[in-house]
C-alpha cells in the first residue's frame, strides 16, 4: 500500500483541501489527490462516485485556479473499493494559485506560501532572481569601483583568460550595470560605496548567554564582509598548540575547521535573503558559534534534503553567487552543506547543526572540544541496546512513526512526553522500529533527523 508523501495525499471526499493539495503539487514536482481514502490510508467503503461527479470536481478546480489547471481522472480498485486518483503535472509558470492563495508542498504536507515564498517561485519560473533587478534610487555613483577593480583581479588572476578592459566593461557584461547608469540590487550589495543598510551583519562573542564581551556591526558590501567576519571569528576562538616528537615545529590546531567556518560564511552571504529586514547574526560562544541568516531554504528544498545529500540547489541570488563563483570562492552551486560536514567529520568534530528558526536559516558549529552533557537526553542514540524486547505495544510504535513522519528531528524528551514513558523505554521502541527495517537515521546524533523507511 502506498503512503502519503511529496506526490500523493489521501481525502475521503473531494473538498477544499483537496483542492489546495492538487494546487501545492501543481507548484512542486506534480502529484495525486487520492479521494475515497481516510486519513490512515483505508478505502471507505460506500463511497458515492460517477463519471458526471468527477467532471464537476474537475470543472470546479478549473474554476478556483489562476491560472486554471485541469486534472486528470482515474478509478481504481484499493482493497475491493473504487476511489479516484486526481493528478496534475508540475506547472510550467509558477505559482498557481488556488481561490486568491498560494500553497506549495513540504514532506507530505501541503503549506500556504508567504509572500516571499511566491515572490521567489515566480522569479524562479522566469530564470531569474531578485538582485537582477534594479536599486530603486541607486546608479553608478553609489558604488565604488575600486572595489569592481579587485573583484575583477581576483577573477582575472583565476582566469587568465578572462579579460576586462574597465570596471564599467565588467559590469555591463554581468548585468550589473544597467541603462542610464542604473544599477542592479546585486551591483549594489556588492560593490556599495558607503555603509550599506542592507546588507548589516550583527557579531558578537559571548561570555555565556547574555554576557557580551565585544561586539561589531558591519554595515559594508558583501566582498568586504567575508574576510571581516573572519577576522573578528579567528579573533575570538581559542587556537592549542600540539607538540609532536617527529615534527620540527609545533602544530597550531583552531577549534573550529576555519575553511568550513568560512564555507559558512559565504553561504550566510550569498544565499541570505536581502529583501527580509532583519539582520544575519553570528554569536560566538566559548565552545559554539551560531549563525542566524534571514530568510527560508528555496522550495522545495528542506533540511532534511540537505542532510540526504540528494537535492539539487539553485541559489537565491544567482547574480551575487555568479560573481562570487568566478572569484573561486565558491566552487559549484548546492555542495556547500555537503563539503561543510565533510570539513568537520575529517577534524574529528561533531557536524554543524541546521535548523530553521523564526523564518532564519540557523547554522550551529561545534568546537572539536565540545561536550555535550545532554546529549544522551536529547537525541536518539545510534547504538542499538543489548536486547530489544519483544513486547512493545503496537499503538505505541504507531504513535511514534506519526510523530517522526509529522517531525524527522522529534526528540526523545518529546517522544516521551506525549507517550508518557521514560527515555529509556522510548530508546528501546525507536530500536525496535529500526529492527524492523521501518525507519532509519540520516546524519549524525546531533542535527540528523529519523526518515520513515516505505
Amino acid at each position: 500500500m502506498f503512503k502519503e508523501n511529496k506526490h500523493i495525499e489521501w481525502k475521503s471526499g473531494f473538498n477544499e483541501e483537496a483542492m489546495e493539495a492538487l494546487s501545492a503539487f501543481a507548484n512542486s514536482k506534480g502529484g495525486k489527490v487520492v479521494v475515497g481514502m481516510n486519513d490512515k490510508g483505508i478505502p471507505v467503503r460506500n463511497f458515492d462516485m460517477g463519471t458526471e461527479t468527477i467532471q464537476q470536481w474537475i470543472n470546479e478546480f478549473k474554476t478556483k485556479t489562476q491560472p486554471s489547471i485541469i486534472a486528470d481522472y482515474e478509478i481504481v480498485q484499493i482493497n475491493g473499493v473504487d476511489v479516484v486518483e486526481l493528478s496534475v503535472p508540475e506547472f510550467p509558470v509558477k505559482p498557481v494559485a488556488f481561490r486568491g492563495r498560494y500553497y506549495r508542498r513540504v514532506n507530505n504536507s501541503t503549506h500556504q506560501m508567504s509572500i516571499d515564498e511566491v515572490a521567489d517561485m515566480h522569479l524562479q519560473t522566469k530564470n531569474t532572481s531578485w538582485d537582477y533587478y534594479p536599486r530603486p534610487d541607486k546608479n553608478l555613483k553609489d558604488i565604488s569601483l575600486d572595489k569592481v577593480e579587485k573583484v575583477i583581479a581576483l577573477i582575472e588572476k583565476r582566469n587568465p583568460n578572462l579579460r576586462f578592459d574597465s570596471p564599467v566593461e565588467f559590469l555591463s557584461k554581468n548585468e550589473l550595470l544597467l541603462e542610464d547608469d542604473k544599477i542592479t540590487n546585486g551591483c549594489y550589495l556588492l560593490f556599495s560605496s558607503d555603509f550599506n543598510l542592507y546588507s548589516t551583519i550583527q557579531m558578537g562573542h559571548f561570555q555565556d548567554d547574555i554576557t557580551i564581551k565585544d561586539d561589531v556591526t558591519l554595515q559594508s558590501d558583501i566582498v568586504s564582509q567575508v574576510e571581516d567576519v573572519m577576522s573578528f571569528i579567528r579573533k575570538h576562538i581559542n587556537k592549542e598548540i600540539i607538540i609532536t616528537d617527529t615534527q620540527i615545529e609545533n602544530i597550531q590546531r583552531w577549534q573550529y575547521p576555519l575553511d568550513a567556518i568560512r564555507e559558512i560564511v559565504l553561504n550566510m552571504i550569498v544565499h541570505r535573503d536581502y529583501r527580509d529586514s532583519g539582520h544575519s547574526i553570528i554569536k560566538i560562544f566559548k565552545d559554539h558559534i551560531s549563525f542566524y541568516n534571514p530568510g527560508t531554504l528555496m522550495p522545495p528544498l528542506t533540511i532534511e534534503d540537505l542532510l540526504s545529500n540528494q537535492y539539487i540547489s539553485k541559489p537565491r541570488n544567482r547574480q551575487i553567487a555568479s560573481v562570487i563563483k568566478d572569484v573561486g570562492w565558491i566552487e559549484k552551486y548546492g555542495t556547500g552543506i555537503r563539503r561543510i560536514r565533510k570539513m568537520f567529520q575529517e577534524y574529528g568534530s561533531i557536524e554543524p547543526e541546521f535548523k530553521m528558526v523564526s523564518g532564519c536559516f540557523a547554522v550551529t558549529a561545534f568546537a572539536s572540544d565540545y561536550k555535550d552533557e545532554e546529549e544522551t537526553k536529547e537525541s536518539v542514540p545510534e547504538n542499538v541496546p543489548e536486547s530489544v524486547p519483544e513486547n512493545v505495544p503496537e499503538n505505541r510504535l504507531h504513535i511514534i512513526i506519526d510523530m517522526i513522519k509529522n517531525d524527522g528531528f522529534v526528540s526523545i524528551p518529546e517522544l516521551s512526553k506525549v507517550l508518557n514513558v521514560n527515555h529509556k523505554t522510548i530508546k528501546r521502541d525507536i530500536e525496535k522500529l529500526k529492527t524492523k527495517g521501518m525507519i532509519e537515521r540520516i546524519g549524525a546524533n546531533r542535527g540528523g533527523y529519523w526518515k520513515i523507511k516505505t
